[in-house]
């Protein structure tokens, strides 16, 4: 028998106390299996409070959503919420990819067998939680960049095409004998400082005063 003592932050043995009738079990333990979520990323993998905060509020939409209890989750209920997301249009994937995780991320830890829940699960209700996220139906960090199309950062080939482009003007400058020549120079070498030290622009514009 393992004792109190020895159960990690958010077990059930220590969100739910023995011998004690609950009025409404259902409700009861999806409250104790928060609480002890909040516990194990706080106090057991020492998450900051905002990181907690958001990804107990992803579950919470989600459990909205299903209107069931996370033992009664299945694929089909993760399946559905992110059709309906992505049909609702305005969402990153990276945020898409954060909701998935923050679901994944509470069914590890009900599945976990130091944590108890399958087995208090079972006992009250004669079913278990099981993961529902799995590599079939989230989306996969395919590429290194997920934002806007028109904000990605350049790629090492682009980079150096426009420093070749931005030599170049120097040079034609320079062979025609034209008075652009410094600018061309300067700006050259601005682009250059700017990638180099990854300056924002009101840093980059400091630098021509």
């Amino acid at each position: 028998m393992v004792r109190r003592g020895d159960d990690p932050p958010g077990s059930a043995r220590l969100e739910l106390a023995d011998g004690v009738l609950l009025l409404r079990p259902e409700d009861a333990v999806l409250q104790a299996m928060l609480r002890g979520w909040e516990a194990q990323q706080a106090g057991g993998r020492g998450l900051a409070p905002s990181t907690v905060r958001d990804r107990l509020g992803i579950v919470r939409r989600f459990l909205a959503y299903t209107n069931d209890y996370p033992w009664c989750w299945t694929a089909a209920h993760l399946d559905e919420w992110m059709v309906d997301l992505v049909g609702g249009g305005g969402r990153a994937k990276s945020t898409l990819r954060n909701y998935q995780d923050a679901v994944r991320s509470f069914c590890d830890y009900l599945v976990r067998p130091e944590y108890h829940w399958a087995t208090e699960c079972e006992k009250r209700f004669g079913t278990h939680p099981v993961q529902i996220c799995f590599e079939w139906n989230t989306l996969q960090h395919l590429v290194a960049y997920e934002g806007s199309p028109d904000r990605r950062p350049m790629t090492r080939q682009e980079l150096q095409l426009f420093f070749d482009y931005a030599d170049d003007q120097v040079d034609q400058a320079s062979r025609r004998h034209r008075k652009g020549a410094l600018t061309a120079y300067r700006d050259a070498t601005l682009f250059k400082v700017i990638y180099a030290y990854g300056l924002r622009a009101r840093e980059a514009a400091r630098l021509e005063n």
